[in-house]
């Protein structure tokens, strides 16, 4: 509704302002829309450009000396060949971990319900194994298969599923080599055209925040995955030496999980002491699990993070969390791939935000800025000294 003819000046500027924020509002809402529906497509494309990414800096530093074809080419091939030593060493190991759990399995399920449940029960008093009863979960199970239409019908339908996802999976796994060679080709001309795209007078503030980005997110991702790779030798390593048949899968997967703060960890300690206690269920070998784990949090925590990763991404350890879990929920695996690059972004932008505000009128008033605010600390830490207010997360 237009306004009316006598309305002032600054009241069309008003509405004008308004207008263009909830088209701006409604724009962003509407590539949300699209990319949740487009998440199982732009998997292989998120990977490559993260690979991209990853490899551009060597690209550049080669292109001084030669063409860029020629550097792309040395630059993808030798990601390749370290891809391909990887899943030569990794495979058969893990494919041989793999063999073990599955003949393994008997013996866990015969502890769980003889050994774990029974000292559960008698710990909490409550009747935990009358549930686990194999009639009541065959009832269980058959009211539900017959709810859902049957029982081929839900197997038909699993089946059909599987076989579609496993069909999408080879694609995108064919995808992302070629995928990254163009975008290790084509990196600078990219960038560049989204740098034409950006208003001239607010390029020079975006380009600061993009490189701010980079360097921040570039250092922690090379960082973050130096750690998960050493670590995972470790921790397999370790239990391996301790004795435990699943060694090296269970560091594998500590190693891999690392980048979720405290997730790693947890999962050495717990799925190694299951695995010692169902093994050999006795002290000494319980006792070994916790010493590889303490050894691996003590590298972990003052050589490898401070040297390797330091504190670059600047987030809290609860909004890594938060931001991989929001990933997965809302785009599934694509989300959880581009949670930490996002929240990094993210986080840089909020840091502009904070200091734009620090400046702005609102915060320092009429009468000039004034001291900076002190955070009055409880009785029990009054002999410290006051702490500065910290920044955004």
């Amino acid at each position: 509704m237009p306004p009316p003819e006598g309305a002032p000046a600054p009241e069309l500027a008003t509405i004008a302002a308004f207008y263009r924020r909830v088209q701006w509002t409604a724009l962003a809402l509407g590539v949300l829309w699209l990319l949740w529906l487009l998440a199982p497509v732009l998997t292989p494309f998120a990977v490559s450009a993260l690979l991209g990414w990853l490899g551009d800096p060597l690209v550049d530093r080669l292109e001084r000396r030669m063409s860029r074809n020629t550097a792309v080419v040395l630059v993808f091939t030798a990601m390749s060949l370290l891809l391909l030593l990887a899943l030569v060493l990794l495979v058969p190991l893990l494919q041989q971990q793999v063999v073990t759990l599955v003949h393994a399995l008997p013996g866990y399920r015969d502890w769980f319900l003889h050994t774990a449940l029974p000292w559960l029960e008698r710990t909490t008093g409550v009747q935990i194994l009358s549930w686990l009863d194999p009639q009541r979960l065959f009832g269980l199970l058959r009211a539900h298969w017959e709810s859902a239409g049957g029982i081929a019908a839900t197997v038909l339908g699993y089946v059909s599923r599987s076989s579609f996802a496993l069909l999408g999976g080879l694609a995108n796994i064919v995808l992302v080599p070629v995928l990254t060679f163009f975008f290790l080709r084509d990196w600078d001309l990219l960038v560049a055209r989204v740098g034409l795209l950006v208003p001239r007078d607010h390029v020079d503030t975006v380009g600061k925040l993009a490189r701010e980005s980079s360097d921040v997110l570039g250092g922690f991702l090379r960082g973050q995955l130096l750690v998960m790779l050493i670590l995972g030798v470790l921790y397999g390593v370790g239990l391996w030496l301790v004795g435990l048949e699943l060694g090296i899968l269970i560091g594998v997967v500590g190693g891999l999980l690392t980048f979720v703060p405290y997730l790693g960890p947890a999962s050495i300690i717990v799925l190694g002491g299951i695995a010692a206690l169902v093994q050999y269920g006795d002290w000494p070998h319980l006792a070994g699990v916790g010493a590889v784990f303490a050894v691996g949090q003590v590298i972990e925590s003052y050589v490898l993070t401070p040297k390797l990763v330091g504190d670059r991404i600047g987030l809290h350890p609860m909004a890594v969390i938060f931001a991989v879990m929001a990933g997965g929920t809302l785009f599934g695996f694509l989300g959880m791939l581009l949670a930490l690059p996002v929240a990094a972004v993210v986080n840089v932008l909020l840091r502009h935000a904070h200091e734009r505000y620090l400046g702005s009128r609102l915060y320092v008033g009429e009468r000039g800025a004034p001291e900076p605010a002190r955070i009055v600390l409880p009785a029990a830490h009054a002999g410290e000294p006051p702490q500065e207010p910290p920044g955004p997360a």
